[in-house]
């Protein structure tokens, strides 16, 4: 099962973005989660022979095969089978800080504990503001 964007099947995450929001949807439920996801892992392995810096870089995430962290969802997907959900990607993210705060702002709006409508079961947001993240935000309007 693959994840879409307005309709297209994602392929592939551009370098620009650091992770996305996203909506799985039951399809037979209709019963929804609202989540983020981290498009890449930062990776650290030992200094060569004879340095002393760590050597840092990146490699994709489990972003493909990713179904949330919703327990209750994890296992309608196991009961139910992929095929019964879909994935779609709301908003591509450009920082971590944006990523957070769109999540929260999504499940905020679509009021997401005050209903059985959906899988969330908790908000848990850690944002701080920047001019960096406002003019992020401004770009999803």
């Amino acid at each position: 099962m693959s994840w879409t964007y307005k309709g297209k099947v994602v392929e592939s995450i551009p370098d620009e973005y650091e992770g996305f929001v996203y909506l799985i949807t039951n399809k037979k439920t209709k019963q929804k989660y609202v989540g983020k996801k981290l498009a890449k892992f930062k990776t650290t392995k030992p200094p060569l022979k004879g340095k002393k810096n760590k050597r840092r870089g990146y490699k994709e995430s489990d972003w493909r095969e990713y179904w949330g962290s919703s327990d209750r969802l994890n296992e309608d997907v196991k009961n139910l089978g992929e095929d019964k959900f879909t994935r779609e990607i709301l908003y591509f993210c450009k920082s971590r800080a944006e990523m957070s705060y769109i999540e929260a702002r999504e499940q905020f709006d679509r009021r997401v504990l005050e209903t059985d409508e959906y899988y969330n079961g908790i908000i848990n947001v850690r944002v701080g503001g920047s001019n960096k993240l406002r003019q992020a935000l401004l770009e999803h309007k």
